[in-house]
């Protein structure tokens, strides 16, 4: 199912368009399982709904809520939708043969612009393998815990392989008012202040099908890179993977719950639903698709 059916789907038994369901869906969604997000109202988005779908000003795409072509807010302007702040920045290599309309990644880059980017592969930044950390379920990923411990192991051996080359003379002790001190290391400076800070910098998320993300997983750009994998938590996404297990997670899941649970593991105030927002669109779509699903088995079972 795209997201171009995910945004056009109603309730009414006698619509032929209300619901197509993929073989692959899986997922039972007989109750909601994204209660107790503190989101923003979804009447905004209730309103689009009924208004139906428009052109995109930019592409003249027919779109709901928003043009995942163009990035841009169709129907909704930028003062109805929350604008979420990160704490850190989010980078998304997208497959050149993912269908736009079925990416989640777009509902990111809507909702936290200023913290989110995505690339399509095969362009890809160049990343320090000691600040960047890609999530991603490999052999040697590790939990969010442990990228603290991780990253600041790079960073030592990094620091290490530096001490080992050879540098110039020290400067001499020098002259100064009021006595004599050493002269002052900038680069060692440096390093003391960088330490004070935690060194992630940047998470690198794939959109793809789970299928396809050989291609972008063996690039040498992401080799080296600290994988990082989210074990405990589980899809409700619509369109879930055939033979997947469910804790693949659509983009939009892994982006939340990396960060929820970056939050919770190392930044110093409670977690208060800073970050739930980022499920503002998702949360919406999965509840109307289920209610769409629910209408649909009660249509089979008049027949």
């Amino acid at each position: 199912m795209s997201l171009d059916q995910d945004q056009q789907l109603h309730s009414g038994c006698h619509d032929k368009t209300t619901l197509c369901l993929d073989s692959s869906d899986s997922c039972e969604l007989a109750k909601h399982p994204l209660q107790g997000l503190k989101l923003a109202s979804h009447k905004v988005l209730e309103r689009a709904q009924q208004t139906g779908r428009l052109r995109c000003s930019k592409c003249g795409g027919s779109r709901m809520f928003f043009c995942y072509t163009c990035c841009s807010l169709v129907g909704v302007s930028i003062q109805e939708i929350p604008n979420i702040k990160l704490p850190v920045k989010i980078d998304i290599i997208k497959h050149p043969n993912e269908t736009d309309g079925k990416s989640t990644a777009i509902h990111a880059k809507i909702l936290a612009p200023s913290d989110a980017t995505i690339y399509t592969y095969p362009c890809i930044p160049e990343y320090e393998k000691d600040k960047v950390v890609l999530v991603f379920p490999g052999s040697e990923a590790v939990s969010v815990k442990d990228i603290q411990r991780c990253l600041g192991d790079r960073r030592k051996m990094k620091l290490h392989d530096h001490l080992e080359e050879p540098h110039p003379k020290r400067l001499k002790i020098e002259e100064v008012e009021g006595g004599t001190q050493a002269a002052k290391n900038p680069e060692a400076e440096a390093t003391d202040e960088k330490s004070k800070v935690f060194p992630l910098q940047r998470v690198v998320f794939i959109d793809s099908t789970w299928n396809q993300t050989n291609k972008i997983i063996t690039d040498e750009r992401l080799q080296g890179l600290l994988q990082v994998e989210l074990k405990t938590r589980k899809t409700c996404f619509w369109r879930h993977q055939k033979d997947k297990p469910d804790t693949y997670l659509s983009t939009i899941e892994a982006i939340y719950y990396f960060l929820l649970e970056f939050h919770q593991s190392f930044l110093v105030q409670e977690y208060n639903g800073e970050y739930d927002n980022l499920l503002f669109f998702y949360s919406y779509l999965h509840s109307v698709i289920n209610k769409a699903k629910t209408s649909a088995a009660k249509c089979r079972g008049q027949l």
